[in-house]
């Protein structure tokens, strides 16, 4: 079989994911134990190591598939984008079967122990975290969390899942000023293929992880020079959104946060770090 992406399958030469036995050698396959995570926001590491790369986040109520648990580390497959990495185990909870039906809406909310917004907060939320909403007293609903039972967040900040806002421009533009993070996937952090993800999902479009996975997957390729607004204009290790034909908004580590400035001028970062004519660093454009 053909070397598997260690970011999209789960396998290890001691342990595989069930659906790969007969396919892949491994010492042993498991099936996947369902789980949900209980942190407002869960890195994503690259090893089971406090020193390892931050490859992605998790949010608060994503399900994930879990394979292997050893010294404080969860092996997992997020349900979202399929992302396979290490988090720490106490941030997962036990939810077989358990659906959710709600996302948050708004860049960040608190998670309270109870219907009252003078409550010590148990967490931060934010923006397209998942939540199973179990009742509701006052402005709050109660949902799942597996902090000390349920927890509470305002009514206002959620919307069901299939209430989408299909202008993703609009929600990018919404995380304007917020910090840029290598690996980050929350209203806390992000890198920019994690800005394209969060805006592409809350219009209810699917979007994997990383900007070459996104590149070679999303919506329909569409020639440069046909440049609209809400094109996604992929670069060697960077993707933008478009404005218009010459503005973009895009998490990055030039201003360390997420900006809106010229294509060119993002074209002509990338050309000095790549060697290339500002040209030819646009590897693909996709329409959603």
């Amino acid at each position: 079989m053909d070397s598997l992406d260690p970011r999209e399958h789960a396998v290890r030469p001691d342990l595989a994911d069930a659906r790969f036995e007969g396919r892949v050698a491994a010492a042993r396959f498991v099936e996947g134990r369902p789980a949900v995570v209980r942190r407002g926001v869960a890195d994503l590491k690259r090893a089971p190591s406090h020193d390892a790369p931050l490859d992605s986040q998790l949010l608060f109520g994503e399900a994930v598939q879990c394979f292997d648990v050893a010294e404080g580390w969860a092996w997992v497959q997020s349900d979202v984008d399929g992302y396979v990495g290490y988090l720490r185990d106490d941030a997962l909870r036990t939810a077989a079967g358990e659906t959710p039906d709600h996302r948050v809406v708004v860049l960040a909310t608190h998670l309270y122990p109870e219907p009252d917004l003078k409550a010590p907060a148990l967490d931060i939320v934010t923006f397209g975290a998942h939540a199973r909403v179990t009742g509701q007293q006052g402005a709050f609903s109660q949902v799942a969390s597996g902090q000390a039972g349920d927890g509470w967040l305002v009514t206002s900040h959620l919307r069901p899942l299939d209430d989408l806002a299909p202008d993703h421009v609009e929600t990018a533009l919404a995380f304007r000023g917020l910090p840029y993070l290598w690996g980050g996937r929350s209203a806390l952090g992000l890198d920019c293929s994690a800005l394209v993800q969060l805006a592409l999902d809350r219009a209810g479009i699917h979007c994997r992880r990383d900007s070459d996975q996104q590149a070679a997957s999303v919506g329909e390729a569409v020639p440069r020079g046909d440049l609209r607004r809400g094109d996604l204009v992929y670069m060697p290790g960077h993707v933008v959104i478009a404005l218009d034909a010459t503005d973009v908004v895009n998490a990055n580590a030039h201003h360390m946060m997420v900006s809106v400035e010229p294509l060119a001028d993002v074209l002509g970062r990338v050309a000095e770090e790549t060697g290339r004519s500002p040209e030819d660093c646009v590897t693909a454009v996709r329409r959603p």
